[in-house]
C-alpha cells in the first residue's frame, strides 16, 4: 500500500516546496518537471526558493505526455544525479515526473497547478503510447502540495472535469461490486467506502462549487486527494475507475483530445449510471451543477462517436469486468445514450 507521507493544502503554499521536501528527509539535487506556463507561472520561483534553501535543482519543461519525455526526464535526472523528482503543473507534467521517478529509483513530489483530476495523488500515470491514451503503474507521491490560491485560477474547465473524475467514482464502484460477485475478483470495502464517499462529497456540494473559489479549489483537490488514496489502498485503480473510463478511452480513441479525461468521465458516468439502474438523474443534475458537460454536443462531439464508443469501450481493458459485461449492441447503445440525453 503506498500512500503519500505527507499532504499540504492551502493559500500561498507552493512557495513553501523546500520545507515540505526538507521535512520529507529529501535530500541531494532535484528534478523539476513543468510545462511551459506552468513554469512561468509558479515552476521557476520554487526552483528559486528551493536553491535558496540549499537544494540543487534543474528545471525540465515538457509539452507531451509520451513515453519519449519520461525517458528524457529519466536522463536528466540521472545526469544530475537526482535524489527526487518533482511534478508541478497539471496532468502531463505530474504523470511524467511519477513515471520517471520509478524508472530513476527515487521519490517524487506532486505539485498540482490545478484540480482536473485524480491523478495527482495515484500511482497511476497516463500516457499516450502509439497514438493511444495508457494507463501505466507508477507510484504514489511521496508529498503532495495543493496551493489553493494557485488552484482556484486555472480555468473553470479543468475544476469542473476534476469534479467529473470524482464522480464517475460512484459507477466505479458498482463496477468492482459486479466484478467481485461474477467473478470473484479481489475487493477491498475500505477503498470502496472512501471513492463512494469522496463521490458523494462533490454530489453533495455541488451547488457550491465556484470557479475562482479557493474554497472550492480546496474541496475538490482534497477529494481528488481522497481518490488517489482509495486506489492506493486498493492497489489499483480500481475504486475510480470502470466502465465509464472504459467509455472515455474509447472516445479518445475514435476522436483524439476532443475533450477533458474528466469530461468523458462524467459522460461516460450518466450513461453507465443508467445501465447499472442507478439514479443517472442525480448524476446528470450534479454534474450541470459544476459546469461540467452532460451531452456530446456540448463538447463537440458528434452522436455517431458516442454510440460506436459505447459498442467498442468493452474492448478496452477487456480483463477489467465491467456492466458492459460483453459488448453493447449499437441498438442498446443508441437506446442508452438517447434515453440519458447524451444524444
Amino acid at each position: 500500500m503506498e500512500l503519500p507521507r505527507l499532504v499540504v493544502v492551502g493559500s500561498g503554499v507552493a512557495l513553501e516546496a523546500a520545507d515540505v521536501c526538507r521535512d520529507l528527509k529529501l535530500k541531494g539535487s532535484s528534478l523539476i518537471v513543468t510545462g511551459p506556463k506552468t513554469s512561468e507561472m509558479v515552476g521557476e520561483e520554487i526552483s528559486q526558493r528551493m536553491e535558496d534553501r540549499g537544494f540543487e535543482t534543474s528545471l525540465m519543461i515538457t509539452k507531451f505526455s509520451k513515453l519519449e519525455e519520461v525517458e528524457r526526464a529519466e536522463r536528466l535526472a540521472a545526469e544530475i544525479d537526482a535524489g527526487f523528482l518533482i511534478g508541478v503543473g497539471g496532468g502531463r507534467s505530474i504523470d511524467v515526473a511519477k513515471l520517471a521517478s520509478v524508472r530513476a529509483g527515487v521519490h517524487f513530489v506532486s505539485i498540482p497547478t490545478a484540480a482536473s483530476h485524480d491523478g495527482i495523488c495515484s500511482a497511476q500515470a497516463s500516457l499516450t503510447i502509439d497514438g493511444e491514451t495508457t494507463s501505466v503503474s507508477a507510484q504514489a507521491p511521496l508529498g503532495i502540495i495543493a496551493d489553493t490560491a494557485i488552484i482556484s485560477t486555472a480555468p473553470e474547465r479543468l475544476l469542473a472535469a476534476g469534479c467529473g473524475d470524482i464522480i464517475s467514482n460512484y459507477t466505479a464502484i458498482r463496477d468492482w461490486k459486479l466484478a467481485h460477485r461474477l467473478r470473484g475478483e479481489e475487493y477491498s470495502e475500505y477503498a470502496s467506502a472512501l471513492s463512494e464517499m469522496t463521490a458523494r462529497m462533490i454530489v453533495e456540494t455541488a451547488p457550491d462549487l465556484k470557479p475562482g473559489l479557493e474554497e472550492s479549489a480546496r474541496v475538490v483537490v482534497k477529494a481528488l486527494i481522497s481518490s488517489g488514496v482509495a486506489m492506493s489502498i486498493a492497489g489499483s485503480s480500481r475504486p475510480a475507475s470502470g466502465s465509464e473510463h472504459k467509455f472515455a478511452h474509447a472516445i479518445n480513441k475514435i476522436d483524439p483530445g476532443r475533450a477533458l479525461h474528466g469530461e468523458l468521465c462524467g459522460l461516460g458516468t450518466i450513461v453507465m449510471m443508467y445501465l447499472h439502474g442507478g439514479d443517472w438523474k442525480m448524476i446528470r443534475t450534479a454534474l450541470k451543477e459544476v459546469g461540467a458537460p452532460t451531452s456530446a454536443a456540448e463538447i463537440g462531439l458528434d452522436d455517431q462517436a458516442v454510440i460506436e464508443a459505447l459498442t467498442i469501450a468493452h474492448t478496452i481493458r477487456p480483463e477489467r469486468y465491467t456492466i458492459l459485461g460483453s459488448g453493447l449492441t449499437r441498438e442498446a447503445a443508441t437506446a442508452a445514450a438517447k434515453k440519458t440525453k447524451i444524444i
